[in-house]
């Protein structure tokens, strides 16, 4: 008997796990295709075949999701990231734009919003301490993190890629030439200040 409901206890636990992860892994496809205030617990619910009480049970409600959420798809942000070699800038520059590739889009229409929602204002801040770590651990040139921060970041993939209409190539081409233009010159000063003294 006791195994029988110890039995019970893990199928139902386990069964509860896949349904959060179900809900969560819709709600990230959502929140990437649509803008945040369009993606309501019903429209969750739906999408993940379950009721919005059940959403509920699980992440308490609107905001608790997005936070989840954001959890989710930091560590898959941090992981592709991650994978940058420090130094090789053509290689951590394609892993940047294939990141932007996928959330980029989002990632501006939570940047319009930011203002009027605290917790999608978080989450952007928190994007924001995250890319500059990457940019200075990555990049490696002391000195000019904020520069490189700036034509780095993903209103610059936007200018280039939508705005501009550029391929993904041509985006990778292009940021590439800034991050290494920059990078030369800073190195190109500090020669120039050491020749001095």
């Amino acid at each position: 008997m006791k195994a029988s409901r110890s039995y019970d206890m893990r199928s139902r636990s386990a069964a509860a796990e896949a349904t959060r992860t179900r809900i969560l892994e819709q709600a990230q496809a959502l929140f990437l295709e649509r803008w945040y205030d369009d993606v309501t617990i019903a429209v969750v619910a739906e999408a993940a075949g379950v009721s919005g009480q059940t959403v509920l049970n699980h992440f308490d409600d609107k905001e608790g999701l997005f936070a989840a959420v954001v959890d989710h798809t930091s560590e898959q942000v941090l992981g592709r990231r991650d994978q940058a070699q420090p130094g090789d800038v053509p290689g951590a520059i394609a892993i940047l734009v294939d990141d932007y590739e996928i959330d980029g889009d989002a990632t501006m229409r939570l940047l319009a919003v930011e203002h009027r929602i605290p917790s999608v204002r978080e989450t952007m801040d928190s994007g924001r301490r995250n890319h500059r770590d990457w940019v200075e651990r990555t990049l490696a040139a002391p000195g000019l993190t904020d520069e490189l921060v700036v034509v780095t970041d993903v209103y610059a993939w936007k200018l280039l890629r939508r705005d501009r209409g550029m391929s993904r190539d041509r985006t990778v081409a292009t940021m590439v030439h800034m991050v290494e233009a920059l990078i030369a010159s800073g190195a190109q000063a500090k020669s120039n200040r050491r020749r001095s003294r």
